[in-house]
């Protein structure tokens, strides 16, 4: 029995005791990043006397401290702990969240949402270096999808959730009832979670010398790791088509989360809890997309055909809704949902490739760098698509922005330099 084979069957309780953990933990992040938009649509805007840019605007401060501590954080998460890093992270994150339904003024808002985007920065590329520690490549496809499931399972039940929590409180209540499970989960976290497989004792010997043995011996064949891992990281010719492709994909993804109840309530008339409910639908396919295409890119042992057809679909998907417009909302929220779709589903392979393409330490940063350029992605989607209501009075332009940026980032998928077996597919 090889050291994979013997990772795989000795690892299992890697599973049952990691993933459910990582899960949590950036499904909280995502709450307190995605509630926002439920929030704006249920009267935030009209309490606050907001327009749709300057709602743009407070989402897209979230994003601007995402991007300014992602490689600080990560280094530090690489030298000295992930454990302790997610700790303080999300000890903070939910004393800030819970803030935000304390606030009536638009100026502080914008700096709670900025240090909010600043202490979840390093969460998920700190969590993919977790997982580079705890699973082998054949493993990694879907133990990064299960982490990356966060993000639509929580705007799936957040957005079903939300909207009945504003209608039997408030805006301000739901904020509050939200930011109050992370600080309890800090603590979790801290008690569950050590950084290797070396530092934990629920994992007998002899499993923890085979998933250690089975990474270096991956590890071992991939470049030297580099002394300076930034400078490596930003002269990698992967990274960087990566971080621009990010960029694009992350356009579409936040223009789509942010701006999803908004359109939905002008576009059916619906309450705030139906809206909510009727903006978690896409989510639910979503999440089923993830898991079948992840499991099927480990199977296969390659990553990039499970990634840019997805997202030439999403672009598809959007240029469809462009073209229907409001008049046929219902026709247009089931493009939505096939949008939605093929915005999630390559996450998992999309992650395992950069883990594959660089050694573990050069990797960590590059996640970073690569995540960096999607919270620029994530402020750009976030202000353009209520910028450009605004100016036009529809989202018909907005549609028409998330087309091209998604066809484009498809297309910068096949420009990374891959390997051979990667080449040939």
């Amino acid at each position: 029995m090889n050291t994979v084979e013997q990772a795989g069957t000795l690892g299992r309780q890697r599973w049952l005791r990691l993933i459910p953990i990582v899960f949590v933990t950036y499904s909280l992040a995502y709450l307190d990043r995605s509630n926002f938009s439920i929030a704006t649509a249920g009267g935030m805007a009209e309490d606050l006397n907001l327009t749709s840019t300057t709602s743009g605007l407070i989402g897209a401060s979230f994003f601007l401290g995402y991007f300014l501590l992602q490689v600080p954080g990560v280094l530090y998460a690489d030298r000295r702990s992930v454990r302790s890093l997610i700790f303080w992270s999300v000890l903070a994150w939910g004393v800030l969240a819970t803030a935000q339904g304390l606030l009536s003024s638009v100026p502080v808002l914008i700096v709670v949402r900025f240090l909010l985007g600043a202490v979840e920065a390093a969460v998920l590329p700190a969590l993919v270096v977790l997982l580079a520690r705890w699973f082998t490549k054949a493993e990694r496809g879907r133990a990064n999808a299960f982490l990356i499931l966060g993000n639509p399972v929580t705007v799936m039940w957040l957005s079903a959730l939300s909207g009945y929590l504003i209608e039997a409180t408030s805006w301000r209540g739901m904020f509050i009832i939200e930011g109050i499970p992370a600080l309890i989960w800090a603590f979790v976290f801290r008690a569950q979670v050590r950084d290797r497989p070396a530092d934990t004792q629920w994992l007998d010997p002899a499993g923890r010398d085979a998933i250690e043995r089975a990474i270096a011996a991956e590890q071992a064949q991939l470049p030297e790791p580099a002394d300076r891992p930034v400078r490596e990281a930003l002269r990698s010719k992967a990274v960087l088509v990566l971080s621009a492709q990010y960029l694009l994909w992350s356009i579409g993804v936040y223009g789509f989360v942010f701006w999803l109840p908004s359109i939905v309530k002008a576009g059916s008339s619906a309450g705030i809890g139906a809206t909510g409910l009727l903006s978690a639908i896409p989510y639910a396919f979503a999440v089923v997309a993830m898991l079948i295409n992840s499991r099927s890119s480990d199977r296969s042992g390659v990553r990039r055909r499970y990634v840019w057809p997805w997202l030439l679909a999403g672009a598809v998907a959007f240029y469809g809704s462009y073209l229907l417009g409001k008049q046929h909302f219902w026709w247009a929220f089931v493009l939505l949902a096939i949008a939605a779709v093929a915005l999630y589903a390559p996450y998992g392979p999309f992650f395992a490739l950069i883990s594959e393409l660089l050694p573990q330490r050069t990797a960590g940063v590059a996640v970073a760098v690569i995540n960096a350029a999607g919270a620029l992605g994530g402020f750009l989607g976030t202000y353009l698509v209520g910028w450009l209501e605004s100016v036009t009075g529809s989202t018909a332009a907005a549609f028409l922005m998330l087309a091209g940026t998604m066809a484009a980032a498809a297309v910068l998928v096949l420009a990374v330099p891959v390997k051979t077996k990667e080449r040939r597919a």
